[in-house]
C-alpha cells in the first residue's frame, strides 16, 4: 500500500491546485470591497456579464453598493460605481493602476497586434495628426471622400428626385465608415486609373469591399478578447483578418494618394524601432478599428433620433442652414458643392448637444485598469478599500454616469437640449450629491485611456449630419415604429449596436 501515498498526495495536490485555479480559496480579506465570487467555478458572473453586462452591474450594485469585488473567466475584477470616486481610479499613478497592459492583450487576442513601442510616442502621433492643424486636413479629407460617397451623382438625371429606400443602421455605417477609411488611409491615385473619375469610382467600390469585411469581422472582437469563439468563428475570425491585413498592408498603402499624415507617422516610427513589416500592416488594422468601429454606429443613433424627434430636427436644420448661409455659400441644383470647414463645425452648439445627447444614451465603454501593486483606494466619501496585485479595476460610465436619475432627470428619454443653457450655451453644470461633477458624460473613455481620436470622430459625425441635411429629405418609412434596443453582446466596446435596423427613404432635396 505504501506505493498508493506518493499517488494519492500527487492526486491531492492536483485538486488542490485546481481548486486554487478555480478561485474555490479566495476570500475577502479586512478593508477590501463585498466579493462575489459567482455560482461556477473559475468563470464566476462571466456568461452573466458576457450576456448583458449593464443589467449585471445594476444588479451587483444593489446587492453589494458603490463598489464590490467580482470574479469574470479566473480574473478579479473590482468595480466602482461611485461617479464622484472615479477621479480616484483615473488619476492614480500608472505604476499602481496600468492601462496600457489591458490594451495589449486586447490588440494582441482581437486583432493580431503585439504592442512594444513606446506609449508617449504613440500619443504624440495622434495628438498631432487627430487634433489642431492635423484635425483641419483630416476633415477637409473627410469633406471630400464624403461628398464622392454621397453625392457623386448629382446632376446626372431628374430620377434622382425619386424615393431611395435603404436600412437606416446599414446606410450610416457604410457611407461613414468608408468616409473615414478613405480619409485615413488614402486615394487611388488619379494617374493610375486613367482620370479623377475613375479614381474616384475606384475609391467607392474598393472602400465598400474593405467595409463589407469589417462588418462581417467587428461582432467577433469581443469574442476574441474574452477567448470565447466557437471553432467556425475562429475560422472566420483568422481568414477576415488576413484579408484585411492584406489590404492594409504598407507596401499597398505606398501606392496610394492622400493618406493622413497619422497612418504615414505611425508606419515610420514603428519601422525605425526596427518592427517587421508583418506586424506593421497589422497595426494599420489596429488604427482602423479604433478610428471607425463606432462612428458608424453612433451616426445611425445621431440620424435616428433626430428624425424621431421633429423637434430636435427643426433646431439643427435651423443651425446648419445658418452656418452654411452665414458662410457665404448656398445649396442649389447645378452650384458647387458645400464645403465645410473646420471653423464651420465649430459653431454647432445644438448639433453638440444633440449628439452629447445621443452618446449619453447609446456609448457605453469600459474603463479598465490593471493593479500593478497592492494598494487603498479612497472612495470620495473617504473610505478606503484595498485592492490587491494581479486584480483590475473596472469603471463604466454608462450606469454611474449616462442613466443615473439624479445627476440626468428622466435618463432614458432624448432631449435634445439637455446640454445647453438657456441662452444657447453648452451646459456644463452637473451634480450628484449636491457636489459639482467634473464630467456629467465619458463616451470617450477618460484620463490616458480617453480616445485620441475624439476630435476627429465628432467632425465626421457632423459632417455626415450635415451633408445629409442640406442635400436629402429623409423620413422613416414607419414613424411610429420603436427605437430598437440594444444588442448587450458589444456592452463595453464603446457605441453600442442596435438589435435590429429600421427602414428609411431618402431623396435629393432638389
Amino acid at each position: 500500500m505504501a506505493f498508493l501515498l506518493p499517488i494519492l498526495l500527487a492526486v491531492l495536490l492536483s485538486l488542490l491546485g485546481g481548486l486554487y485555479f478555480l478561485g474555490a480559496f479566495r476570500q475577502r480579506r479586512p478593508g477590501e470591497p463585498p466579493l462575489d465570487k459567482g455560482p461556477i467555478p473559475w468563470l464566476g458572473h462571466g456568461l452573466e456579464f458576457g450576456r448583458d453586462a449593464s443589467r449585471f452591474l445594476e444588479r451587483m450594485r444593489k446587492k453589494h453598493g458603490d463598489i464590490f469585488t467580482v470574479q469574470l473567466g479566473g480574473k478579479y475584477f473590482t468595480i466602482m460605481m461611485d461617479p464622484l470616486s472615479y477621479g480616484a481610479v483615473v488619476k492614480e499613478a500608472r505604476a499602481k493602476l496600468d492601462f496600457i497592459g489591458n490594451k495589449k492583450i486586447f490588440v494582441l487576442r482581437a486583432l493580431g497586434y503585439k504592442m512594444i513601442e513606446n506609449a508617449g510616442n504613440i500619443a504624440d502621433v495622434s495628438k498631432r495628426h487627430l487634433m489642431g492643424d492635423g484635425l483641419k486636413l483630416l476633415t477637409e479629407a473627410m469633406m471630400y471622400n464624403l461628398q464622392n460617397l454621397m453625392l457623386h451623382s448629382i446632376g446626372t438625371g431628374e430620377e434622382q428626385k425619386t424615393w431611395i429606400k435603404d436600412r437606416l443602421f446599414m446606410y450610416c455605417y457604410n457611407i461613414v465608415f468608408r468616409g473615414g477609411y478613405l480619409s485615413l488611409f488614402g486615394n487611388v491615385r488619379p494617374e493610375t486609373s486613367g482620370s479623377t473619375e475613375k479614381a474616384n469610382e475606384l475609391d467607392r467600390q474598393q472602400s465598400e469591399k474593405r467595409f463589407t469585411e469589417f462588418f462581417e469581422f467587428d461582432p467577433l472582437v469581443a469574442k476574441q478578447a474574452f477567448g470565447i469563439l466557437n471553432p467556425r468563428e475562429m475560422m472566420t475570425a483568422k481568414r477576415l483578418k488576413k484579408m484585411i491585413w492584406n489590404e492594409l498592408s504598407v507596401q499597398k498603402i505606398k501606392t496610394k494618394d492622400n493618406v493622413s499624415g497619422w497612418v504615414t507617422d505611425s508606419h515610420q516610427m514603428r519601422a525605425e524601432i526596427g518592427m517587421k513589416e508583418f506586424m506593421i500592416d497589422r497595426f494599420m488594422f489596429v488604427m482602423l478599428w479604433a478610428s471607425q468601429s463606432n462612428t458608424g454606429p453612433s451616426s445611425f443613433w445621431l440620424l435616428l433620433h433626430l428624425l424621431k424627434y421633429p423637434e430636435a430636427m427643426t433646431a439643427v436644420k435651423v443651425e446648419v442652414d445658418k452656418i452654411v448661409r452665414e458662410s457665404g455659400q448656398e445649396v442649389r441644383r447645378g452650384g458647387p458643392l458645400i464645403n465645410l470647414t473646420r471653423d464651420m463645425l465649430q459653431k454647432t452648439p445644438i448639433l453638440d448637444s444633440v449628439m452629447e445627447e445621443t452618446l449619453r444614451l447609446t456609448a457605453a465603454p469600459i474603463l479598465n485598469r490593471g493593479v500593478l501593486q497592492d494598494m487603498t483606494l479612497k472612495m470620495a466619501d473617504g473610505h478606503g478599500y484595498g485592492l490587491r496585485k494581479g486584480d483590475f479595476v473596472l469603471l463604466f460610465p454608462y450606469t454611474s454616469f449616462h442613466i443615473d436619475p439624479e445627476i440626468h432627470p428622466d435618463p432614458q428619454s432624448f432631449k435634445y437640449d439637455r446640454f445647453l443653457n438657456p441662452d444657447g450655451s453648452r451646459k456644463t453644470d452637473f451634480y450628484k450629491g449636491g457636489k459639482k461633477l467634473k464630467s456629467s458624460t465619458m463616451p470617450w473613455g477618460a484620463g490616458i485611456s480617453m480616445c485620441p481620436g475624439r476630435f476627429f470622430a465628432s467632425n465626421e459625425l457632423k459632417q455626415f449630419v450635415f451633408l445629409m441635411l442640406l442635400y436629402f429629405d429623409m423620413e422613416l418609412t414607419n414613424p411610429d415604429e420603436e427605437i430598437p434596443h440594444f444588442d448587450p453582446g458589444r456592452c463595453g466596446l464603446g457605441t453600442m449596436h442596435p438589435i435590429r435596423d429600421m427602414d428609411f427613404r431618402y431623396r435629393l432635396r432638389f
